[in-house]
């Protein structure tokens, strides 16, 4: 996962100005302690940064690899 595709799973799973904020604010400890901004501003994986967050927020299984669905073929939210 790239680091654009990161923020396009996250866009897409919360809402774009909802899922920002989220991955700012939320501070996760299978991240040392940081929030997913910071984990991937810090050069993080971003496809465990994405891992860190499903498990979080209890998202279900398929959205764990959104990057790699075609935008018309997600699952509905």
């Amino acid at each position: 996962m790239t680091e654009s595709e990161f923020w396009a799973c996250v866009d897409w799973a919360f809402g774009s100005g909802r899922g920002r904020s989220l991955a700012s604010d939320l501070v996760l400890a299978s991240l040392d302690g940081r929030s997913p901004a910071d984990a991937v501003e810090r050069g993080g994986d971003p496809l465990r940064v994405w891992f860190a967050i499903c498990e979080a927020m209890d998202l279900p299984g398929e959205y764990r690899y959104l990057h790699r669905i075609k935008p018309d073929d997600r699952p509905v939210r």
